[in-house]
């Protein structure tokens, strides 16, 4: 339950076609309902204006599938972060309207009103390799309601790839990049932009990497001053602070 459907319950208590007792059984599982294997926070909507996600890896299909159904049925928004096939498939099945995006590995179900996107974020991955992370932080984005723009395979190698986009990154409140290998990118995305700039150092590279080590140490010793990180393949998190920082920027403008 979000702000707008509590609202929504409230007026309807008020004008009567809904009684105290039904409303009461709808915030019966406030602030979180137990299932057994899992406490779903069902007023965090309420506290930061953006639902619980699940996070599907570690959990059985079966377990996943639960929670997406409660949390469905709750009426908000929900995304499912590192699904496999299997669970994917479970979940749908259970929730024809939820839809899979097998490169994110992330399942979504958009139950609120369409409204106008609030914010405008840049996502970009330095190379093909990287695009997975980039689009779990483009699907998480979205969901969320909020205007992605995607900008692929524009890492340091062949900068000039990069400066031909760079009006597109001048359009955005906040700019996700994820990159691997060096972890190099950022640092020139920053120094491109007046924005804040959220690093993703990826997994991808050979055996110096350190399956990502290498390119989270580059990030965090950034020159950019307006570069901030997240951990290794995170494109979720950094999804969710873009999105809040892109919802603080608009309603400034």
């Amino acid at each position: 339950m979000n702000k707008a459907t509590l609202l929504e319950l409230l007026a309807a208590v008020q004008s009567g076609t809904i009684t105290p007792a039904a409303a009461s059984q709808r915030l019966a599982d406030m602030p979180y309902e137990d299932i057994g294997h899992a406490r779903i926070d069902h007023h965090r909507s309420l506290r930061t204006g953006l639902p619980e996600v699940i996070y599907a890896q570690g959990k059985s299909p079966e377990q996943t599938t639960e929670i997406f159904t409660r949390m469905a049925a709750s009426g908000t928004d929900v995304l499912a972060t590192r699904a496999d096939a299997p669970t994917a498939s479970m979940v749908v099945a259970a929730i024809p309207a939820a839809i899979y995006h097998p490169k994110a590995r992330a399942i979504t179900l958009k139950q609120s009103t369409a409204t106008e996107p609030t914010g405008h974020i840049a996502i970009l991955s330095a190379g093909t390799s990287d695009q997975p992370i980039a689009e779990e932080a483009a699907v998480t984005a979205e969901l969320f309601n909020t205007k992605v723009t995607r900008l692929f395979d524009v890492g340091v190698a062949g900068l000039h790839r990069l400066l031909d986009v760079r009006d597109q990154l001048t359009n955005a409140n906040v700019i996700i990049v994820c990159a691997g290998m060096e972890g190099a990118l950022p640092s020139v995305v920053g120094g491109l932009v007046g924005v804040p700039v959220i690093a993703v150092p990826t997994s991808v590279g050979y055996g110096a990497s350190f399956d990502g080590a290498a390119a989270l140490l580059g990030m965090l010793n950034s020159c950019s001053p307006n570069v901030t990180v997240v951990n290794i393949d995170n494109g979720f998190g950094a999804a969710y602070t873009a999105v809040l920082i892109a919802r603080a920027s608009a309603r400034r403008s």
